[in-house]
């Protein structure tokens, strides 16, 4: 055996493993479906804002009710609003755009400790992988909307920032809401990843911070005052790419 023969043919691996490995073959195709059928659904949603925040925020949270302002002025403005399809800020922004103008659309999950979907969705999509719904997200947002929220909340603010970043996806607006909560945070990006040479200075700009729902909706028609909704001919090499 060579240095590169790391691992030969000849050995059996063994009935158990591969049958595992013949189940993990066709998962491929579930996955697949999962793309195929949510694009189905999503496709003519567009102009559309995804809505992040915690899932643990009650109904008579001041974090839930701006959440659902948002929402509402936002679906009443135009463009449907995606959330998690859960409860919490996700509840809320589906909430305030399913009695608004345009769709409200909830992309569930399933977890091994049951997400109950909210009832405020007018069209819904239940998803088993993480990474298909984190996909579709991005794939269809003119904006993000990102409120109060714990771990999910930052780690979809994190893929974002990412992808815009790198250039793998067009750049739309990223707004957090409600400064004295992400004060903290934006401060670190500016001293410390910014500060230390981890990002350029100009990559904090890809953010912006605002405290009033009328401000959010605001900054994404500024944003596109001058331009569609819609992606330009050269964004959509980027999105098919994503």
């Amino acid at each position: 055996m060579t240095s590169r023969d790391k691992l030969p043919d000849d050995i059996d691996p063994g009935p158990a493993a591969r049958a595992y490995a013949s189940r993990e073959a066709w998962r491929v195709f579930g996955i697949m479906s999962e793309f195929v059928e949510a694009t189905g659904r999503l496709n003519r949603i567009r102009p559309a804002v995804s809505i992040f925040g915690s899932a643990r925020t009650g109904p008579d949270h001041a974090y839930f009710l701006l959440a659902e302002r948002i929402a509402r002025l936002l679906s009443d403005a135009g463009f449907s609003v995606i959330s998690g399809g859960g409860p919490g800020i996700m509840e809320a922004a589906s909430k305030g755009a399913y009695f608004g103008r345009s769709p409200s659309v909830g992309l569930n999950i399933r977890l091994p400790e049951e997400q109950e979907a909210n009832p405020y969705q007018d069209i819904s999509y239940t998803f088993h992988h993480f990474f298909a719904r984190k996909y579709m997200f991005v794939r269809y947002a003119t904006a993000y909307v990102v409120m109060p929220g714990g771990f999910g909340t930052l780690d979809e603010l994190a893929e974002a920032l990412t992808l815009v970043q790198t250039g793998k996806t067009r750049r739309i607006p990223l707004i957090l809401v409600h400064e004295p909560f992400w004060r903290g945070l934006v401060d670190w990006f500016r001293t410390r990843l910014a500060g230390e040479g981890l990002i350029a200075p100009e990559d904090i700009d890809l953010l912006q911070v605002k405290n009033d729902p009328e401000e959010v909706v605001e900054a994404i028609f500024k944003y596109y005052e001058t331009r569609g909704f819609l992606p330009l001919p050269e964004e959509h090499e980027l999105m098919l790419n994503l």
